[in-house]
């Protein structure tokens, strides 16, 4: 039973980096089975077919951002640093994100871009209207906030990368867009006391950097 589910886990890992760096459409039943070095059999003994591969990807890579997005808000000190926490978690999946993938997803895999779509629409909402509702009693965001559009604004500007007439005109990798987004999103809501906290998570983050790249 043991090898099973090692074969199993492989299969979906394989997958998953496969979908993410190519997108879903392009990827087939054969280049998974050949990147793993097993015959597409092997794969159909543990999915039916490619919309169940892709159903479960999708699945296990909205779990695993919900539980990091969990233990971003529960480690922050604030919440303009739950903010740059989930910044840097946002671009290191971005840095390896084709952009045709959730045009992919709603193209052609409805159940997984249902599933999706839930997740942005109810969890990924749930949390960006409480780190706006605690930002503002920890006087950090603007006493003047309306909370659920600007949750509702942050859900879909989160996306907006994705967006084929966006990312075609825009020759910017989908992190560094990312990025800028969240950034104009922050200081754009963020009290006098909150955008001096912002400025020095910045300028601790930019000189964290330089010192890994050199």
């Amino acid at each position: 039973m043991a090898e099973i589910v090692t074969t199993g886990e492989r299969i979906k890992h394989t997958a998953h980096e496969l979908f993410m760096q190519f997108g879903l459409k392009s990827v087939s039943m054969d280049d998974i089975a050949t990147k793993l070095g097993i015959s597409k059999k092997t794969i159909y003994q543990f999915y039916a077919d490619k919309d169940a591969l892709v159903d479960d990807v999708i699945q296990s890579l909205i779990q695993h951002n919900q539980q990091c997005c969990d233990m971003d808000q529960q480690k922050a000190d604030n919440a303009v640093h739950e903010i740059f926490l989930a910044m840097d978690f946002i671009m290191e999946i971005f840095r390896s994100m084709n952009p045709s993938l959730l045009f992919d997803m709603q193209k052609y895999y409805p159940i997984a871009f249902q599933k999706f779509s839930d997740h942005k629409n109810n969890y990924l909402y749930s949390i960006i209207k409480k780190n706006l509702t605690r930002g503002v009693a920890e006087e950090l965001y603007r006493p003047d906030l309306k909370i659920d559009i600007l949750a509702r604004f942050r859900v879909e500007s989160m996306l907006l990368p994705f967006n084929p007439e966006f990312h075609t005109k825009v020759k910017q990798n989908l992190a560094d867009v990312e990025q800028e987004i969240t950034l104009h999103f922050l200081f754009g809501m963020v009290s006098p006391k909150g955008y001096k906290l912002a400025v020095k998570y910045q300028q601790d983050r930019l000189k964290k950097n330089n010192k890994f790249e050199k």
